[in-house]
């Protein structure tokens, strides 16, 4: 079997683009675990209205352990990740964990959305305004879903670019909790 000169480009645009991919994916997830203390101890006090239309603060989970996923419906790796979110938020309520999702929709839509993915934790609606909220917090690309993981001191233990398997999900919270 011969290369030909366009199946050898390929293969190297190919190489190129799979190290480059591995790289951003490091410096996405080394950037996003840094957030300056002023801004981790402030998101507790971050307030949102729930489905209802109803302000609800982060600050009503200060005795847990805050994981604080932004998504949309309309977000593929975010629809992917939920099934994940749910079952952690079974699995781990008991220990002290308390999931919130942040979604910038619409409160129509995301209502429909947790009703067929049976959503079993507090979900808050934010414009898109809430894009500089996490850029703050490390998302410089401003993509999602971003999550952010926040201990009961209020400090950021971590935050994580892109959507969570559930293998992923259950081992970053089984070292935390």
């Amino acid at each position: 079997m011969t290369l030909t000169m366009a199946d050898s480009r390929r293969a190297a645009l190919l190489a190129i683009a799979a190290i480059a991919a591995g790289a951003a994916g490091f410096a996405a997830r080394h950037l996003c675990r840094s957030v300056p203390d002023t801004i981790s101890k402030n998101l507790r006090l971050l307030s949102l209205p729930d489905l209802t239309g109803k302000s609800q603060s982060l600050a009503q989970w200060n005795d847990r352990i805050l994981l604080v996923n932004f998504w949309a419906t309309w977000c593929e790796p975010c629809r992917d990740e939920i099934p994940a979110l749910v079952k952690m938020q079974s699995v781990h309520a008991g220990k002290g964990l308390q999931i919130v999702g942040i979604s910038v929709d619409s409160a129509d839509k995301v209502i429909d959305f947790s009703l067929k993915f049976k959503i079993n934790y507090p979900l808050l609606i934010a414009g898109y305004e809430v894009i500089e909220l996490l850029k703050k917090l490390g998302n410089t690309a401003g993509s999602l879903p971003y999550t952010v993981i926040i201990g009961r001191g209020g400090n950021v233990i971590t935050s994580h670019l892109g959507g969570f398997t559930e293998i992923e999900l259950e081992k970053l919270l089984s070292e935390i909790l």
